[in-house]
C-alpha cells in the first residue's frame, strides 16, 4: 500500500491512489491532517489546472510547500481532483 512519510511521521497511506507523471496521488481522505498546513502558493500545470499547496510540519519541523494538489483540475485531470501528491524530501513508498 503506497505511503508517504517525512521527518518519521506517517503523512499519508492508501490503496487507493493515482499515479500521474510519476507521482502518487493520495485521497483525500487518506491524508493525516494534523500534519498539513494550507500555504499561499500556487502553481499552473497547463492540462491539470491551478494547483494549491500544503506546507508538511512534524516536530516542530516545516517543509514548506511539500505537498500539492488541484482543487478543481481540468477534464483532463478529473482522476486526481482534490488528491495530494509530495515532493521537497517526503518519501513515497508503494
Amino acid at each position: 500500500m503506497p505511503k508517504a512519510t517525512w521527518n518519521g511521521a506517517v503523512l499519508a497511506e492508501s490503496d487507493r491512489c493515482e499515479v500521474v507523471e510519476g507521482n502518487y496521488y493520495f485521497p483525500p481522505d487518506a491524508i493525516r491532517a494534523e500534519y498539513f498546513q494550507p500555504s499561499e502558493t500556487h502553481t499552473t500545470c497547463p492540462w491539470k489546472g491551478i494547483a494549491s499547496y500544503y506546507s508538511i510540519a512534524v516536530d516542530g519541523q516545516v517543509n514548506k510547500d511539500a505537498a500539492w494538489y488541484y482543487p478543481q483540475t481540468k477534464d483532463a485531470a478529473k482522476n486526481i481532483e482534490g488528491y495530494i501528491a509530495f515532493w521537497r524530501g517526503v518519501k513515497v513508498e508503494a
